[in-house]
């Protein structure tokens, strides 16, 4: 992917975001996501907020948990999906697409992984069906296996070969494990929910 596919992807996928996100019940967006103390809203409104954060925000957030990047997020997400109802993250997730703005310090193969693994966090436990595109899918595993924090797959992972059985990505060595590029990448991204999906592991 090029970077404006890239870009493009991530408006395709916030605004499948948006629309499930606006078809939920209350019940639905308080139920826990794959995001551990994150319910549905929670991490909607973490991915709608990100192309509106400003460096000023980010450091005072960063200031408040006292440098711990995975705090910073969670408190901050918390407290900003306590101030937005649902119609509003709706709007800023809406009001984002088309908008090439990151967030302070983020990627543009973050932003694309981020937005896809976010979106299987609520609709796995939601038993809704919103498969990744395999391009996105793809890249979103490149940048997995290369980077290290937060997720640190390639240490985690490490004597392992992970092949995807729907789409040309690999990489490791050691022991297969096998299935969907979506799995894989939702493996990558520390989440265990796929796990039944692999074989090897």
């Amino acid at each position: 992917m090029d970077h404006n596919d890239k870009w493009l992807a991530i408006d395709a996928e916030r605004t499948r975001l948006a629309d499930l996100f606006e078809s939920l019940t209350d019940a639905e967006r308080a139920h826990p996501s794959l995001c551990d103390d994150w319910t549905v809203h929670d991490v909607v409104t973490h991915v709608a907020l990100a192309p509106y954060l400003s460096v000023g925000a980010a450091l005072k957030a960063a200031i408040r948990a006292r440098g711990s990047f995975n705090r910073m997020v969670h408190d901050l997400t918390k407290r900003e999906a306590a101030r937005h109802s649902p119609a509003e993250v709706v709007d800023m997730l809406r009001g984002a697409i088309g908008v090439r703005r990151l967030a302070p310090r983020q990627s543009l193969d973050n932003a694309l992984m981020d937005v896809h693994v976010h979106t299987q966090d609520i609709a796995m436990p939601l038993g809704r069906r919103l498969p990744m595109p395999a391009d996105a899918a793809v890249a979103a595993a490149d940048h997995l296996w290369d980077i290290g924090f937060p997720f640190h797959a390639r240490k985690r992972l490490a004597g392992h070969r992970l092949i995807a059985t729907d789409a040309d990505w690999s990489a490791g060595e050691g022991a297969e494990v096998r299935g969907p590029i979506q799995a894989l990448v939702m493996l990558l991204a520390g989440r265990t929910a796929t796990i039944p999906q692999l074989t090897g592991i």
